[in-house]
């Protein structure tokens, strides 16, 4: 099985950080509530919420990502908590793609309002949609989300793919004894269907009360999983279109890809290219670490936010330090969008 990476294209006019990194991918979360209770994610009983008061309006976001479009911000992600339970949401979106410079506008979500707003959501500009699935089956989707909302994960894939939000990845969380036995029927999403189905090693965040080590599967297990059950696996000839640190593979004839992010046996920092907006102004440089600057207080003070932003940039560190159980004073992943 060949291994290959292949290499993000570089705006001419990104801001680069003190290790050379070019900064040009934004996401953005819109809000810190959910609607789920995943385990890996957020505590069962949630999280005290920010105070309205405190929350970006979509206004305000659109001013930032104004005054950082000219030091080379080209792609961004909306995200939350669950960024679809915000009203309106097309609001941004609409936003967002008349910026000059932005050039693709994409969406983190769990999936469950997928069916009725990813047709209003492409209608309004978004590009394309990852969502997030951790099973194929009912019983273990409430089990895993400690929610029962009713979700079907194939149904709202075809949903997204027809309203046109490709490429369509679905975002799998493998923990061992929990949900791995899935990991073949989620590699046969691809025989039938053009989707990504990404892979990613749990990471040790949150509420973790009934989370240990033993439930990380490394992903070299789950691309031998994946090879048998396609019956071969070979790196895949293109990336699909995205910002993301996934490593692409292709079984044999398949129509979608196999893609798996590898927070903690292979990190990918040296290739850093993004920074993270907070719900409530806050600039985090990145997802494991304790530096963050707010944008949020000198917007509303009239004041210009892109020497915030430099600064910030300067301070961003080499590599977070997960791999020393150190999530940067992260509650939950939900606070940040993952």
């Amino acid at each position: 099985m060949r291994r290959a990476v292949l290499p993000l294209a570089e705006p001419a006019a990104a801001s680069r950080d003190a290790q050379g990194r070019a900064i040009t991918y934004l996401r953005i979360s819109v809000t810190d509530r959910c609607n789920y209770r995943c385990l890996y994610c957020m505590p069962e009983e949630g999280l005290d919420w920010l105070p309205k008061s405190q929350i970006l309006s979509y206004e305000e976001i659109a001013e930032i990502v104004r005054q950082l479009a000219p030091a080379g911000i080209r792609r961004l992600r909306i995200t939350g908590g669950e960024p679809t339970i915000r009203p309106d949401l097309e609001i941004l979106i609409r936003y967002l793609k008349e910026i000059p410079g932005i050039e693709d506008v994409a969406l983190s979500t769990n999936g469950v309002k997928l069916v009725e707003r990813s047709r209003p959501y492409a209608e309004a500009g978004l590009d394309r949609v990852n969502m997030s699935a951790d099973s194929l089956r009912q019983d273990r989707i409430v089990a895993i989300a400690r929610r029962d909302l009713g979700f079907d994960p194939v149904r709202a894939l075809r949903a997204a793919q027809d309203a046109g939000l490709e490429p369509v990845k679905v975002n799998v969380v493998v923990m061992r004894g929990i949900n791995d036995d899935e990991v073949e029927d989620f590699a046969r999403l691809t025989l039938e269907h053009p989707w990504h189905v990404r892979f990613i090693e749990l990471m040790p965040v949150g509420d973790m009360a009934t989370l240990t080590w033993d439930h990380v599967l490394p992903s070299s297990e789950v691309l031998e999983r994946c090879e048998t059950a396609l019956g071969g696996l070979d790196a895949a000839d293109e990336q699909p279109l995205g910002n993301g640190p996934a490593v692409y593979y292709r079984g044999p004839w398949a129509r979608g890809t196999i893609g798996v992010i590898t927070p903690m046996t292979h990190t990918y920092c040296g290739d850093c290219n993004r920074v993270r907006l907070t719900a409530d102004g806050r600039l985090r440089t990145c997802l494991f670490g304790t530096h963050e600057v707010s944008f949020r207080d000198p917007l509303r003070r009239g004041e210009p936010i892109l020497p915030i932003f430099h600064g910030a940039l300067a301070a961003k560190p080499p590599e977070h330090h997960l791999l020393q159980m150190d999530a940067g004073g992260l509650k939950a992943l939900s606070q940040v969008g993952g």
